[in-house]
């Protein structure tokens, strides 16, 4: 099934209304959210479920055997089309995209949006939990897409690589304290993640984001790595990366590791 990387509502309404429909539609929503209503066929995850949880990163990626368990439970197949949607504008959302690439399933889309936008868009909801088949997986983890402070620290001098900051100004220049070493990575370009959200369209990634990031410096012809202090926010930027064509990479560690680590480099000008 060929769908596209970001889908409207009404183009995944329409999909359901398919009684052939095969899709695996994963809501990232608050669990509340979820039970006082949700798209047709989703199944809630919550977050935390794909997060290792373990101080003092607790936002790195699960073990691989969480994550088998958990895939297993969605009925995870190679041919399965995952469409993915969040009620904050989509960094639960791409934090899952982001893990969907970790382990090498490429089939996925993302609701536009998310449950704002299928809202806006006049679409319904169900209270209905949907019964699912678990499927046997074993799972391999990406090192390629998945980074550590080792691959960052080779690649900073660099002109071809840049790493996009996508925590808030004052969390960039050090100014609001969330580790031992605060500021950024030297180098950085910070944009926040909130900044490529249309609040006029219902949370969609705004339309001239390429041409925004471009401005910024983040453009295709370059390397990039994008985080924020767990890799929840930067899940929006690596999400919104892969949507416009950047080659985009995302640092699971974050701040909480970088700016806790003895010998990084940390930078505040």
């Amino acid at each position: 099934m060929a769908l596209p990387f970001v889908i409207e509502p009404t183009q995944l309404a329409a999909l359901l209304a398919q009684p052939t429909s095969k899709l695996l539609i994963i809501d990232m929503c608050a669990e509340q959210t979820y039970l006082q209503g949700h798209i047709d066929g989703a199944i809630h995850v919550p977050p935390h479920k794909i997060l290792s949880g373990q101080p003092p990163v607790p936002g790195k990626i699960a073990p691989i055997e969480t994550l088998n368990r958990v895939f297993s439970f969605l009925g995870l197949t190679p041919d399965t089309h995952v469409v993915v949607y969040d009620d904050e504008g989509g960094g639960w959302a791409g934090r899952m995209i982001w893990t969907l690439d970790a382990i090498g399933h490429k089939h996925y889309s993302y609701l536009n949006g998310g449950l704002h936008a299928w809202l806006a868009s006049g679409q319904s909801l169900t209270k209905e939990i949907p019964v699912l088949t678990p499927t046997k997986v074993d799972l391999k983890i990406d090192p390629i897409v998945v980074i550590e402070i080792t691959d960052i620290l080779g690649e900073l001098d660099r002109a071809d690589f840049v790493v996009w900051d996508a925590r808030s100004p004052a969390e960039f220049t050090g100014e609001r304290i969330t580790a031992q070493k605060n500021g950024h990575i030297p180098g950085a370009i910070n944009c926040e993640w909130t900044n490529l959200m249309d609040r006029n369209n219902a949370l969609r990634i705004r339309t001239d984001a390429r041409e925004y990031l471009a401005s910024l410096g983040l453009t295709a012809d370059k390397r990039i790595v994008t985080h924020c202090q767990s890799h929840h926010r930067s899940g929006f930027t690596y999400l919104v990366g892969k949507a416009v064509g950047l080659n985009i990479r995302g640092y699971h560690g974050s701040w909480a590791e970088w700016g806790n680590h003895p010998t990084t480099p940390v930078s505040q000008a």
